[in-house]
C-alpha cells in the first residue's frame, strides 16, 4: 500500500466527521446513508450498520476498486456497489449518500426535480431520478450511473440521494444543495392553486456559466 498511515489516518477521520455531519444536518437517520473517500486505487467507506458517533481511528474501513477489503474488520457499507461504480464512471474522489427527506419524497413524485433555482447548474442541470432498484444492487448501481450522465448528483426513487465531487466537503454541499432545491419545491408546489414558475435550459446553461467563476480568485479584491 503507498497511502502513508498518516495521510490514511487523517483521510478516515475526515470522513467520520464529513458521515457526522449528514446525521447532525439532518440528512440521514441512525446508520442510513454513507460516504467514501478515494485515495488512488483505495476506496475508504463508511461500515455497515455502525453508528457515526462510534466510529473511531481504529475502525477504519478500505476496499480496492474491485470491492476486496484492503483495510479493516468490520464489513463495508451495502451500497459499496454504488459507491464503487460511481469511482469508475467518474473522477469523483467523494461520494455521500443519505436518505434526506425532502429529497427523498420528492423522488417518488417526479423522475426529474423540476429546475426552481438557478442552483441546479451547480449539479450540472435538471437533477434525474434513478428508477427504484433494490440497495445494495448492482441493478441501482447501473441505474444511478445513467441519471449521473453529465450530473455530480441525482436522486433514488424511493430511497435518497447521492451527490459526488473531488472533496468530502464539496460532495456534501452538493447534497445539502439539494435537499434544499428539493425543499423548495415541494413548499413551492404545496401551495393551493400556485404552479411553480420553472427555469429554462438557457437559464440555466446561464446560471451554469456564472457558477462556474463564483469564488474568491487571485486574493484580495477578485
Amino acid at each position: 500500500m503507498k497511502e502513508h498511515p498518516d495521510q490514511l489516518a487523517a483521510a478516515w477521520s475526515e470522513l467520520v466527521d464529513t458521515a457526522r455531519r449528514t446525521v447532525a444536518d439532518g440528512l440521514v437517520v441512525g446508520t442510513s446513508g454513507n460516504v467514501s473517500r478515494r485515495l488512488k486505487d483505495l476506496v475508504l467507506v463508511t461500515p455497515s450498520g455502525v453508528p457515526y458517533d462510534r466510529l473511531g481511528p481504529g475502525d477504519i474501513t478500505a476496499v480496492d476498486l474491485n470491492g476486496a477489503q484492503i483495510l479493516g474488520s468490520l464489513r463495508p457499507t451495502s451500497e459499496l456497489p454504488l459507491h464503487l461504480a460511481v469511482y469508475r464512471a467518474t473522477p469523483a474522489t467523494a461520494v455521500v449518500h443519505t436518505h434526506a427527506p425532502y429529497a427523498t419524497a420528492v423522488s417518488t413524485l417526479v423522475a426529474e426535480l423540476p429546475p426552481v433555482h438557478y442552483m441546479a447548474a451547480a449539479l450540472g442541470g435538471p437533477v434525474r431520478v434513478a428508477p427504484y432498484a433494490l440497495y445494495g444492487s448492482d441493478e441501482l448501481a447501473a441505474h444511478l450511473l445513467e441519471a449521473l450522465r453529465d450530473r455530480t448528483g441525482a436522486l433514488l426513487q424511493n430511497h435518497g440521494t447521492v451527490a459526488y465531487g473531488d472533496s468530502l466537503d464539496q460532495a456534501l454541499d452538493r447534497t445539502a444543495q439539494l435537499e434544499w432545491m428539493c425543499r423548495v419545491w415541494l413548499t413551492a408546489v404545496s401551495v393551493p392553486g400556485g404552479t411553480p414558475s420553472l427555469l429554462s435550459a438557457e437559464q440555466l446553461a446561464a446560471a451554469g456559466a456564472r457558477l462556474a467563476g463564483y469564488g474568491q480568485r487571485g486574493g484580495p479584491g477578485s
